[in-house]
């Protein structure tokens, strides 16, 4: 049964299997979790997104797809980066099917990577604009879903959350959809 947990943190000090990265589509870094994450991962995760973009993906990676590289320096065995929608940039349905497509093409690479352990930040919720409640609604029902049908042997998917709004949102949401106790905080 896969655990589902909390923690007020930050992500670039988890030491799981698997970091989330909420990347843009360019891999190359960029500004909040994306650019904490390549800052304390060193350049060996540029050097592999550099060498994604020379190959397959040329035109970057597409909006709810997920590919993943080396973690370079971070406490983790590797990155998977994800692009997330920017809120208001589709219809409502179709941006949050692909931020679910997020989560779970997330889910299944770490699956693919042998993971037991999976630290995901709030993916759209920061400059993508996703209002955090909608977003936490997204992120714990896919998640709850995947961990339904087994989530392929993941112990843990962590959701780590910056700052106590984004906490309390996640909590509440959290709660609703499944009760229980809080999450920790670091």
């Amino acid at each position: 049964m896969t655990q589902i947990t909390l923690v007020q943190g930050d992500i670039t000090k988890q030491r799981v299997d698997v970091v989330v990265n909420a990347a843009n589509s360019s891999l190359l870094g960029g500004g909040g979790v994306d650019g904490a994450i390549h800052r304390a991962g060193g350049p060996e995760i540029l050097a592999e997104c550099r060498a994604l973009r020379a190959g397959h993906y040329g035109k970057g990676l597409a909006t709810g797809q997920a590919v993943a590289t080396t973690a370079g320096k971070l406490p983790a065995g590797h990155v998977v980066h994800t692009v997330g929608p920017v809120y208001g940039a589709y219809e409502f349905e179709q941006g949050a099917e692909l931020l679910a497509s997020c989560y779970r093409q997330s889910l299944r690479l770490a699956v693919e990577l042998g993971s037991a352990s999976v630290a995901f930040p709030a993916i759209s919720a920061g400059v993508y604009g996703w209002p955090m409640e909608s977003a936490a609604r997204i992120a714990l029902s896919t998640v709850l879903a995947e961990a339904a049908g087994g989530a392929g042997g993941l112990a843990e998917v962590r959701f780590v959350l910056f700052g106590a709004e984004a906490y309390e949102a996640f909590e509440r949401v959290r709660d609703e959809l499944l009760g229980g106790p809080a999450g920790a905080r670091e």
